[in-house]
């Protein structure tokens, strides 16, 4: 974690926990309001409708288990970090387990009367309409006042890779860090600069790194290089430690891929390799297949209208087909034909396949709208019902990139073990079409090695609010 003040948080976290407690109680309140007085439902002769206190009771119960749940959840932490739709999942979790743990207290406390099963539905939708209405006036307010507020952290990065200049991206991107990076140091003379590295901050070489830190004033260090020498690193943190600076360090690649080493026996010989990822296991598996069908046939039922909508504009904004259809490299090595609607010109690749780029001449007139919203890949969904590619997944890539990265990129063919993906962790963060091979292998290879259903849940909700290199 960057180094931030601590002034205030408390009195944050106070205003969350109260302005949960107003969203949990309006939910469920109205929820019992249109249960017993919108008239839509038949009220039972010999309940009625419950009365003030006894709601206020049955509320209040609820609320206090909401909070608990949040709590133990980490949604009261302050102050922010990212952005508020990567917390709309551990909100809707939250609120499921809320309603399953009031269940549970309704019945061991045996209260009389209890809580309308039918309200309580009912609030399974108006509880978290409300949470995320709140939650997101709070996030506005926050974020204003983070954006307004004086840098705190001032930090420096030793390295100079493309991955120091996007950690650099991601420090100064989350006005919550209240963080800038003053400068860079590398690891030694022979290290190259980044031609794209401004000159004010190229700092120098680690030696210096005690007077330099001193010269900027930074207050925190992060560590990107790990191939510097041992003692030199302990200087560091030395250095770190006398100056009161935060010191971080950012594992390399080898080691975010190592990360789950396994130790077995074969006749009695001590063997280590890598161990065994989530969708190795085929509960997983099947549990992810399921997922894909739904949420899938869901979709395709709900956006029909616009995919008829969308199809009439390709087809009369352009000559040719409507759809697309490309080959790409999906699960161990299969190919498949890919559905999207067509974005360019009948004859785009006749010189060769090539990356499309921001105002592409390639493109058709309505083709450049397709590809800023994400709309020509709905079609996709038909993959993966036919059992080509996921919802969520590493970026299916064509055969004649495959053969050509496999031989420059390490690993790579590591993230074709499973099936490729409509969206993916890679794709939501901005690492598509031209962008570099070796930074999007970390983030898939990441999905895979950390895959969970929440997970496949937060990429499809950052997937809405993602636009970056989408073109």
């Amino acid at each position: 974690m960057l180094q931030r003040e601590t002034s205030g948080h408390f009195f944050s976290s106070l205003i969350a926990v109260l302005a949960d407690s107003i969203a949990i109680f309006l939910g469920l309140r109205f929820a019992a309001w249109i249960r017993f007085e919108t008239g839509h439902f038949a009220l039972d002769p010999l309940k009625g409708v419950p009365g003030e206190d006894d709601l206020f009771r049955l509320i209040g119960l609820a609320v206090v288990v909401f909070l608990l749940v949040f709590r133990q959840l980490g949604l009261f932490k302050r102050p922010h970090q990212g952005r508020l739709e990567d917390k709309i999942p551990r909100i809707l979790r939250a609120c499921i387990i809320s309603f399953v743990l009031y269940f549970a207290a309704e019945a061991a406390l045996r209260l009389d009367p209890e809580f309308s099963r039918l309200a309580l539905l009912i609030g399974c939708v108006t509880v978290p309409v409300f949470v995320l209405l709140e939650r997101w006036i709070i996030f506005r307010i926050e974020l204003h006042r983070a954006r307004h507020a004086p840098t705190a952290t001032r930090v420096v990065i030793l390295g100079t890779d493309a991955t120091a200049r996007r950690l650099q991206r991601a420090v100064e991107s989350d006005p919550f860090l209240r963080a800038r990076v003053v400068g860079f140091l590398r690891p030694s003379p022979q290290t190259p600069w980044p031609e794209t590295l401004p000159e004010p901050l190229r700092l120098g070489e680690v030696d210096q790194a005690e007077s330099l830190l001193e010269q900027v004033n930074a207050n925190q260090l992060i560590l990107r290089d790990t191939g510097i020498p041992r003692q030199t690193l302990l200087n560091l943190v030395l250095i770190c430690e006398q100056r009161y600076l935060s010191f971080l360090l950012v594992p390399d690649l080898f080691s975010a891929l190592t990360s789950d080493l396994h130790m077995h026996q074969l006749s009695g010989i001590p063997v280590m390799g890598m161990g065994q990822w989530p969708l190795d296991r085929v509960g997983a598996r099947i549990l992810k297949r399921i997922f894909d069908i739904a949420f899938s046939a869901l979709a395709l039922l709900l956006i029909s209208p616009a995919l008829l909508i969308l199809a009439l504009a390709v087809k009369l904004t352009s000559k040719g087909p409507v759809f697309y259809l490309q080959e790409r490299c999906g699960e161990k090595g299969s190919t498949f034909n890919i559905i999207k609607f067509r974005t360019m010109i009948v004859d785009a690749e006749a010189q060769g396949p090539g990356w499309t780029t921001p105002d592409d001449p390639r493109r058709t007139r309505i083709g450049g709208f397709l590809r800023a919203w994400n709309l020509d890949e709905l079609p996709q969904f038909f993959n993966v019902l036919r059992g080509d590619m996921s919802v969520v997944g590493p970026r299916p890539e064509r055969p004649v990139y495959v053969e050509q990265f496999k031989e420059e990129i390490e690993r790579y063919m590591r993230r074709h073990l499973y099936k490729p993906g409509i969206t993916g962790w890679a794709q939501v963060h901005g690492l598509r079409g031209d962008t570099s091979i070796g930074e999007r292998i970390t983030y898939d290879l990441f999905y895979l090695e950390n895959w969970s259903l929440g997970l496949d849940f937060k990429i499809i909700i950052k997937t809405l609010f993602t636009r970056k290199n989408a073109y």
